[in-house]
């Protein structure tokens, strides 16, 4: 029997729909006993712009009848940035209960890092992404005075430190069980000795993994001059968030960064994007990085459990790159449709085979 898998297409704003477009023609060149059911929805900046929203009344609703969904970029020079992020993307977040976030980083074949001598880099970021530092509490007071506060509540609770903890374990655990923990607990002396108080204890759950801990001030000198020290790394919403941003750069370029805001208990849809961002100055050019879009679609065809045709994804991804159909931004020439025809190309080629 064929299953169907409904995905919520989001394309959003700048390069967003350019990109998503590329992961779509990509998935459906797959073949296999599945096959998908994309509905793509206008929630964009532009159209913020003309009826004063991103999502309506039910969006949310809406999106909760999908098994899966593939995200662009949301961001327009028009709207303050909170407005979109808010509007948008952190809700979805929120409401489905993604609470954890994947980004995996690697440098492709063919390409080089920014980091001299530096020829391999294999890290899996886990980043808390339900509260802590974007919980979204705090207020203004005394608007439009010299006096006016504004103040933002990190936020984090034992509920939700264990579980992520749990999810990092299991993740290094199934990979080299080597574990780097960030924190800032030596400045931050509520919150984050919480959370370092909790990756001990569950750390005693796990006797196999070792796992050591790290300020995230000393993290981002490690990442660049011990990549190779480094794999499986938690951290909280904020320093996860930066800290994922470096580590894509270190790997090549932001462009070819995945990320999937994950549901483990799988009670609503997963979200998966690439990280890049809406990149105006790209748009209608034709040469955006299709990369961290397919990826993260190799990271939904995973977690929705077609892990055949996810390993025929990444495969045929990386094995394009070796080959040399790379965009600018990887030291190439390729444009946004020569990779895409070329994964296309090398998909067919493997089920062939197979």
């Amino acid at each position: 029997m064929t299953k169907t898998y409904k995905i919520a297409l989001l394309p959003g704003d700048g390069i967003g729909p350019e990109v998503l477009q590329a992961g779509v023609e990509c998935l459906s060149a797959l073949k296999g006993d599945f096959k998908f059911e994309f509905t793509s929805f206008d929630w964009s900046s532009t159209n913020y712009k003309k009826r004063g929203y991103y999502m309506p009344p039910d969006g949310i609703a809406q999106l909760k009848t999908y098994d899966a969904i593939y995200f662009g970029a949301v961001g327009h020079q028009e709207v303050p940035d909170h407005i979109s992020l808010w509007g948008l993307i952190l809700p979805i977040r929120k409401e489905l209960v993604q609470w954890v976030n994947v980004r995996p980083v690697q440098i492709l074949p063919g390409t080089q890092s920014p980091l001299r001598g530096v020829e391999k880099i294999d890290w899996v970021i886990i980043r808390e992404n339900s509260e802590g530092e974007y919980a979204g509490q705090g207020g203004r007071s005394h608007v439009g005075t010299p006096y006016e506060v504004g103040t933002e509540l990190a936020i984090f609770t034992r509920v939700a430190i264990e579980r992520l903890m749990r999810f990092a374990f299991d993740t290094a655990r199934a990979r080299d069980k080597r574990l780097c923990m960030v924190t800032k607990s030596n400045a931050q002396r509520y919150g984050m000795v919480l959370w370092d108080e909790v990756a001990n204890l569950v750390a005693k759950e796990y006797p196999d993994v070792k796992m050591e801990k790290m300020l995230v001030d000393a993290m981002t000198v490690r990442m660049v001059n011990n990549p190779d020290s480094l794999s499986t790394i938690v951290a909280t919403n904020l320093h996860a968030d930066i800290l994922s941003d470096l580590a894509a750069a270190l790997g090549g370029s932001i462009g070819i960064a995945p990320s999937a805001n994950l549901n483990p208990e799988r009670d609503f849809p997963s979200m998966f994007e690439p990280i890049h961002g809406s990149a105006f100055d790209l748009v209608g050019k034709g040469v955006a990085n299709p990369i961290g879009a397919i990826w993260s679609a190799v990271e939904m065809l995973n977690f929705l459990g077609e892990t055949k045709a996810g390993d025929v994804l990444m495969k045929a991804m990386v094995k394009v790159s070796g080959d040399g159909v790379r965009t600018r931004d990887l030291g190439g020439q390729a444009n946004t449709k020569d990779v895409v025809d070329a994964i296309v190309k090398e998909i067919g080629q493997t089920q062939s085979k197979l």
